[in-house]
C-alpha cells in the first residue's frame, strides 16, 4: 500500500474541541500531518485520508510541542468549518443567503414573479420562455 504525508498549519481563532476527546483546545496555530493510502485498481490515481496527527503545543503561540493526537481527518475538517462559521461576520452571512422573494413589499416584481412561477409549475399557464 502506497502512503503519502501532507503537512499543513491550522488556524483557529476561538476554542475548539473534537469529538471523543474531551479537553477544550485554545485558539491559534497547530501543525497537523495528514496519511493518505493510495485507492489501486483505479484508471487514475486517487487517495483517501485514513489519519491526521495533531500536534498541540505546549503554548499555541511559541511552537513547542507539548503532544501529538491522532485524529478523525474529517473531524479536523469540521473544527475548521464551525471555527470559520463563528467568525464570519453577521453581515456576510446575511448577504450570502438568498433573500426570499416573500420579503419584498407587495407590489414588487419578485412577489409577481414568485406567483408566475408558481402558477407554470402548477399548470395553471403555459411556460414561459
Amino acid at each position: 500500500m502506497a502512503t503519502r504525508t501532507t503537512k499543513q498549519s491550522v488556524v483557529f481563532h476561538r476554542p475548539f474541541t473534537f469529538p471523543g476527546i474531551t479537553e477544550q483546545f485554545p485558539a491559534g496555530k497547530y501543525e497537523t500531518e495528514t496519511d493518505e493510502e493510495l485507492l489501486e485498481g483505479l484508471s487514475f490515481s486517487a487517495y483517501r485520508r485514513f489519519q491526521t496527527l495533531f500536534f498541540v503545543p505546549m503554548d499555541p503561540g511559541n511552537g513547542r510541542l507539548s503532544r501529538m493526537l491522532t485524529i478523525d481527518p474529517n473531524a479536523l475538517d469540521a473544527a475548521l468549518e464551525r471555527d470559520k462559521a463563528i467568525n464570519t461576520p453577521a453581515s456576510k452571512q446575511l448577504t450570502a443567503q438568498k433573500p426570499s422573494p416573500n420579503t419584498l413589499p407587495a407590489g414588487k416584481v419578485g412577489i409577481d414573479r414568485l406567483a408566475m412561477d408558481r402558477a407554470e409549475n402548477e399548470g395553471m399557464m403555459p411556460q414561459t420562455q
